[in-house]
């Protein structure tokens, strides 16, 4: 018998294959070849698709070929790993009889994490569903970060996540309460997967701060402040969609930033579809929306009692509408052809909260305002700029070429009020009034047509005199212009006067998400300045809103809302603005109240209060109500401050004595320190005399006495 080398060596001369083990090995060593399937490769049955949910920017799926699980219980056949095995027909699932739950993930090397994205067991119905959960991070798996999201999640068997900014981190745990909490029932996951990016984002406090993340069971389309500090926000009929509507009710879900505890709920008693309303608090604190998908339905929602209401139906069908509250705490409406028709004009009504009706203004025109949009009527009079103003006036100041004074006392009247230079139409750009004493309102952004064009930088500044002057009209900015073309953007007032911007696209279409600005800026009247702040990592186009805490830092949310569309965003973001953190981004210390101002306080009276430590200045911010780019509600006033005993920091403010400087509702006053860091608010319902607003005030009260005190510098 020939010895084996003897074989190889006959092969090789004569090019024969040779059928044995050391042949056939040398022939794979000469192909290239090795052969698989003696190690575990991550090529899973079930990977997430993101057909329903925009995906998370950049971000890759990570391999689980190294990992390790823990979880804090297992049901025998139902162990950790089967949430990793590729099989949707498998899943972990916890024990009963615990409220709480938790899985680990050791990725065994650190990844630049930004969602972990989890399929609920499937065929269980909504049996081990996870709505409620936390999020956290660790490096070494003992010394946990965050949360750096958390919240409830929809109550659907359907894929699930949580998404938030570039984290590098080993070790992802994920805490979680079951849907039926009462019954302390199983969790389950069938399949578990983390997204990474190939980098981060450096941290840089001079430009403020993102997360955490916040997963509402609804897409927030729109969204409200209460006084107790929760935030309202909802979406239309569904939680993701608002066509098809059946009419009659509303996905909805609260927020409580303290506790960190959303509920959710779906309200039924007004039959309203609140998608794309009109939205304002009136004098009274009451939130006021009206129309959209339900054209022509009124709901109320009163926030102490946490109760919906309905009201009194508009006289017109609208939708897209804008609404703003008067000197008297009445509401205005104006516009709003996409629901209803563009055949009759949407001139304005007012809503009287102590009647509880409508009454037409015929002589307040929808027609001057109206916008030169390509797509039509039906869009040329969606999302007014309105600014409720003294002696029952209303200034428009966009998105329209022309400006103008609307009249609420009467039959209505509408006049001229000049144009924002050589600024062109528009469409979903925004206006803020940063500071109502001195009548300034802030303009930034928009584009020619409401969607299918391509968006400005353009900014102004707006100043109002009395009403019916032509208003004064200056660029912002070096050459008027932010660093960015924005449209389907955000912004809000901050306690110290400054604009928050973030969001929008360069090239405005709904319901997509190319040409994203990711980078927010911050506009400074002081300076006149417009700054790049911190980017973000989520997309904020079409249907997103922003929201000024009672914490002094922004809640940024939502996104879509087009059904199985890759734009939806159940989620939210908030921003921590510079002026909360020290340069090596730890929380600074705040001044705070340690005799609270009263609870409400009439227009021009005095209120009084004591901190903890002395205090520069002083201002008082309208709680606001929101959606598609229009925020009629914020505004923000400056008090001047007299200390009658400096010493025990005690100090006293005059508001103002004009209820269109100062609009009847609801209010969270800030105090600031010499750094300009400001306290968390105190909130205060102001008061009016509706009959003396009513007959058109134009007695001031003697401000000389107070002018001549010693003012806080």
């Amino acid at each position: 018998m020939k010895p084996p080398y003897a074989q190889l060596l006959l092969g090789a001369a004569t090019g024969a294959v040779v059928a044995n083990a050391t042949g056939h090995y040398l022939q794979q060593a000469m192909n290239g070849e090795r052969v698989s399937g003696y190690a575990y490769h991550d090529v899973p049955k079930w990977k997430p698709s993101f057909s329903n949910e925009s995906p998370p920017l950049n971000g890759h799926r990570v391999l689980r070929e190294n990992w390790s699980l823990s979880c804090s219980s297992s049901q025998r056949g139902y162990e950790c790993n089967k949430a990793i095995d590729g099989e949707n027909t498998t899943d972990w699932r916890s024990d009963t009889g615990q409220e709480e739950h938790s899985i680990t993930i050791d990725l065994k090397l650190p990844h630049s994490m930004t969602a972990i994205v989890i399929l609920p067991p499937i065929n269980t119905g909504l049996d081990g569903l996870i709505t409620h959960h936390e999020v956290h991070v660790s490096d070494d798996g003992k010394k946990w970060r965050g949360p750096i999201a958390y919240g409830m999640w929809p109550e659907s068997a359907r894929q699930r996540m949580s998404i938030f900014d570039p984290v590098p981190a080993r070790y992802l745990k994920l805490t979680t309460r079951g849907a039926d909490e009462p019954r302390k029932s199983w969790v389950g996951i069938s399949e578990l997967n983390i997204y990474a990016t190939t980098y981060t984002i450096p941290p840089d406090p001079a430009r403020g701060a993102w997360g955490p993340t916040v997963d509402f069971p609804v897409i927030p389309v729109a969204g409200a402040q209460e006084p107790s500090g929760r935030v309202v926000v909802w979406s239309s009929w569904a939680s993701d969609q608002f066509h098809s509507t059946p009419g009659g009710q509303t996905a909805m879900s609260q927020w409580n930033p303290l506790t960190k505890e959303i509920s959710k709920r779906v309200v039924t008693n007004t039959h309203h579809d609140m998608f794309c309303p009109g939205i304002a608090i009136d004098g009274t604190g009451m939130l006021i929306v009206t129309g959209g998908n339900d054209a022509t339905v009124t709901s109320l929602y009163d926030a102490e009692k946490d109760q919906w209401f309905e009201g009194p139906p508009m006289h017109l069908r609208r939708g897209y509408q804008s609404t703003t509250t008067l000197s008297d705490g009445r509401v205005f409406v104006i516009g709003g052809s996409w629901a209803g028709g563009s055949n009759v004009a949407k001139d304005g009504e007012v809503y009287d909260p102590a009647a509880r009706t409508w009454s037409n203004l015929p002589g307040a025109k929808v027609k001057p305002m109206l916008t030169d949009d390509m797509e039509g009527a039906w869009r040329a009079d969606n999302h007014g700029w309105l600014f409720g103003w003294k002696n029952l006036t209303i200034f428009q100041a966009g998105p329209s070429v022309a400006m103008n004074w609307y009249y609420a006392a009467g039959s209505g009247d509408v006049k001229k009020g000049g144009k924002r230079m050589d600024d062109g139409d528009s469409m979903s750009g925004n206006a803020v009034m940063f500071d109502a004493v001195k009548g300034k309102i802030l303009t930034i952004g928009g584009s020619p047509d409401y969607e299918n064009s391509w968006a400005t930088a353009n900014a102004h500044i707006i100043t109002l005199g009395e009403p019916g002057e032509i208003a004064k009209v200056e660029l912002a900015g070096k050459n008027g212009t932010m660093h960015s073309e924005r449209v389907f953007h955000t912004s809000t007032v901050l306690p110290d006067g400054k604009v928050f911007i973030v969001g929008g696209q360069a090239f405005g279409v709904a319901f997509n998400e190319e040409h994203a600005q990711l980078v927010p800026e911050l506009y400074d009247p002081a300076t006149d300045t417009f700054t790049q702040l911190q980017q973000s990592n989520f997309v904020r186009v079409y249907h997103h809103l922003s929201i000024l805490l009672p914490d002094a830092r922004v809640l940024t949310a939502g996104g879509g809302l087009c059904g199985n569309c890759s734009a939806n965003h159940y989620d939210g973001q908030i921003f921590t603005p510079p002026y909360l953190l020290t340069a090596r981004g730890e929380p600074r210390p705040r001044p705070r109240f340690t005799t609270n101002p009263p609870r409400s306080a009439a227009v021009g009276s005095t209120i009084a209060f004591k901190t903890e430590a002395k205090i520069a200045s002083a201002a008082l911010v309208r709680l606001c109500s929101t959606s598609h780019t229009v925020n009629t509600d914020q505004r923000r006033v400056p008090l001047l401050l007299y200390p009658p005993h400096w010493f025990f920091n005690s100090y006293r403010a005059r508001l103002p004595t004009d209820p269109g400087i100062l609009i009847p509702g609801p209010w969270m006053l800030f105090v600031m320190d010499q750094d300009g860091v400001p306290s968390v608010a105190e909130f205060i319902m102001v008061t009016v005399d509706t009959k003396k607003s009513a007959g058109l005030l134009d007695e001031e009260e003697d401000e000389e006495e107070f002018s001549s005190m010693e003012l806080v510098k």
